[in-house]
């Protein structure tokens, strides 16, 4: 029995085990289930929810993306030169992760970058891509690629370029680093000529070997047309730089425009800048002072007090005023003349440009009919120029006027403007008295398309004087050529007619006018009675003679000269024989003699031997009748016009004294009829039969003309009548 007793404990044990060995098993059966289902939903976890998050962390360890430049849009001038492109240069980046030495390598190209090697470094340990030399110049892409280091790529990126370097710099202005515009048209149309950028990305495989993909193609951007004629623009730079540094004037701006469109032919700076070197361009180069900035325009200014006191029927050509000997009273401040004078008519108070003259022609018109002028020809407003940093120039309301403000605007005080509104107003008597808001960029255009000959349609234009108006300032002006302050400013073979200018700069440390600072300029345009072209030139603070007359009227002909033999512009006037000139040198030489100035014009018949301007002294200049010479050398250096646009001139016996120079009835001019009284057809017929051509204003019987009847103009010649009931 015991031994039953034994067997059954024994098997109760062995089932005891077996019970506890089932137990375990279910118990890691359950443990690997429940490990299995943590996986599962850790993998779901990963694979789902969280399957974006490693995408990107993994594209990042593996894929590094980044923006490509487009290609710039071409700026050209009217003709299609290429003022501004973009070239494919090599650009060098570095990806830390493929360097097998960090170190090493930021110290070589710290030495050839001249970057410092430590910021190098710090760039390769925080930052998975890094840019080592931006557009660089070709020696030193070159000596980079010399290294040939490994984890060092290079991409090519578009690098703009200006092939005329300087020229007409302070217009185009400048791109940075980035290819974003800074300044000049490059500023103001950045978004159509900057366009759309690319995507590169660079993929590192399992073995850290990297590949480069281009993701998107960037999109070159618009080019642009300017108004900016290349040659002439040569020609305003070389004359400005020229005057710059015969009279060492601080700056210096020119500018040639089309007064029938308002197009900027040239538009010239001093001190300009290379926009190629944008990193060692100075502050001081950058300022665009034709449009940027605001002085005291001084007797140009006379243009506005007199046209509008013509335009209100206030005043005539031919009216008398009493100077007073160069002194006047204005709200109890004594105004003195830079010269005393006696009577004068409107045109010599023009012609020699009085003071005191101008200030009782301003009283007769008073305040508010001058200030409606003013604003008419643009004065204290935007003229809208395609350039960044325009001023609207300093005007007053007539509420703020004093009582001497009348008299100190008529003769270009206490009022601003820019050169750019100089030039515009100048032009609005050229184009017969409608002004036309200056413009310099023409036309943008489709990437990869070339120019083509266009048309210029001006934006918008405004009538601020009448023709008739116009037709006596022309003459007005002529005279201030031919016989008055700007003498300098005569041309061979073309009448010419403008304004001089000679302004006081304000001195801030006494809070009035210095004594030894000015504003010199001259603006007008040639020819006189078709004008082609208006050109106003301003120095500022020249050392020694300081008169516009004087030093901005020889640039403005020197220009004038060449452009208009440029553009094959007809003669409308002879020009000079060499016997002439010998006989006007004479004549200058014993007046400078008589007035005790140095004989500066040497042995007459030398200069009259030269065979080309470059020849001639430079102190010829300084005298009517060299320039006149120098005119005539340049002009045969000119390339001819055709023949069927130019008559053959033919010379008279001396040169005139006074007055327009036109071609005599027997040179193939005509004498102008007589239309006083006439209807417009008959008008129309009788200028028909003179071969002249009629511009009729108002209707009803003609009551005046201009040019006067008498005259002796050139056949085609535009004869503006008024008519009135």
């Amino acid at each position: 029995m015991g031994r039953h007793v034994c067997l059954g404990a024994e098997v109760l044990a062995a089932n005891t085990t077996n019970v506890t060995a089932m137990r375990r098993l279910y118990w890691l059966g359950a443990v690997m289930v429940a490990w299995v289902l943590v996986i599962c939903l850790r993998l779901f976890y990963l694979q789902v929810f969280s399957y974006t998050s490693f995408e990107q962390r993994a594209t990042r360890q593996q894929q590094r993306s980044f923006e490509t430049a487009p290609k710039r849009g071409i700026i050209y001038d009217r003709n299609g030169n290429e003022l501004a492109l973009s070239t494919l240069v090599d650009s060098v980046y570095v990806v830390p992760a493929d360097l097998p030495d960090q170190a090493t390598t930021a110290a070589l190209l710290g030495r050839v970058t001249a970057t410092d090697a430590r910021e190098l470094l710090t760039c390769f340990r925080t930052k998975p891509f890094c840019w080592v030399a931006r557009k660089p110049d070709p020696g030193m892409a070159d000596r980079l690629r010399s290294l040939n280091l490994k984890g060092v790529y290079f991409q090519k990126e578009p690098k703009r370029f200006y092939p005329k370097k300087e020229l007409a710099a302070q217009v185009l202005g400048y791109v940075g680093m980035d290819d974003q515009g800074l300044s000049g048209v490059e500023r103001v149309l950045n978004t159509q000529l900057g366009g759309q950028p690319g995507r590169m990305s660079l993929s590192v495989d399992a073995r850290r070997k990297t590949f480069a993909r281009v993701e998107s193609e960037p999109e070159p951007g618009a080019s642009a047309v300017l108004t900016l004629d290349e040659k002439i623009q040569y020609i305003a730079e070389r004359e400005l730089e020229r005057a710059m540094q015969e009279t060492h004037a601080a700056s210096g701006t020119v500018l040639v425009e089309n007064p029938h469109t308002g197009e900027i032919l040239a538009l010239a700076n001093r001190p300009t800048f290379n926009p190629n070197n944008s990193r060692e361009i100075a502050n001081e180069t950058l300022k665009n002072h034709a449009v940027s900035d605001v002085y005291e325009p001084g007797s140009t200014f006379k243009i506005v007090t007199i046209s509008a006191a013509l335009e209100e029927k206030l005043i005539s050509p031919d009216e008398v005023f009493d100077c007073q000997m160069g002194s006047i009273n204005v709200g109890g401040l004594r105004i003195r003349d830079h010269k005393a004078f006696g009577l004068l008519p409107v045109s010599g108070i023009m012609t020699h440009s009085s003071d005191v003259g101008a200030i009782k022609i301003a009283l007769r018109l008073g305040e508010e009919r001058f200030y409606k002028y003013i604003r008419a020809y643009g004065l204290g407003q935007q003229t809208g120029i395609e350039l960044p940093g325009e001023t609207r120039g300093l005007t007053k309301p007539v509420n703020r006027w004093s009582k001497v403000s009348i008299g100190a605007i008529s003769m270009g005080q206490e009022i601003g403007i820019s050169p750019l509104q100089l030039a515009a107003m100048v032009s609005t008597i050229a184009n017969d008295g409608v002004m036309v808001p200056p413009r310099v960029v023409a036309a943008t255009m489709e990437p990869r398309r070339t120019p083509q000959q266009f048309v210029f349609e001006p934006v918008s234009q405004r009538r601020v004087i009448s023709t008739l108006t116009a037709a006596q300032m022309k003459q007005m002006l002529a005279g201030v050529v031919l016989e008055g302050t700007g003498k300098k400013a005569l041309l061979s073979g073309y009448s010419s007619a403008g304004k001089t200018g000679t302004a006081q700069k304000a001195d801030p440390a006494t809070g009035g006018y210095s004594k030894t600072k000015y504003i010199a300029s001259f603006a007008g345009f040639a020819p006189v009675n078709n004008p082609a072209v208006t050109v106003a030139v301003i120095l500022d603070s020249p050392v020694g003679p300081h008169q516009g007359g004087q030093v901005a009227a020889p640039v403005f002909q020197r220009i004038t000269q060449q452009v208009l033999g440029y553009l094959n512009v007809p003669h409308d006037v002879p020009v000079p024989t060499t016997q002439q000139l010998l006989l006007a040198a004479r004549k200058t030489k014993a007046e400078d003699l008589a007035e005790g100035s140095p004989d500066r014009l040497g042995t007459l018949p030398e200069l009259m031997e030269a065979e080309n301007a470059d020849a001639l002294p430079a102190s010829v200049s300084a005298h009517p009748a060299g320039r006149l010479l120098h005119a005539a050398l340049v002009e045969r250096e000119q390339p001819a016009a055709p023949a069927a646009s130019v008559p053959p001139p033919v010379v008279p016996a001396s040169l005139p004294k006074s007055g327009t120079v036109v071609l005599d009835v027997e040179q193939g001019g005509v004498v102008v009829p007589s239309f006083l009284g006439m209807h417009l057809r008959g008008a129309v017929e009788l200028a028909e039969e003179s071969n002249l051509e009629l511009q009729a204003v108002g209707s009803g019987a003609a009551s005046e003309q201009s040019p006067a009847a008498g005259s002796h103009v050139p056949a085609g010649t535009r004869i503006t009548v008024r008519f009135a009931r």
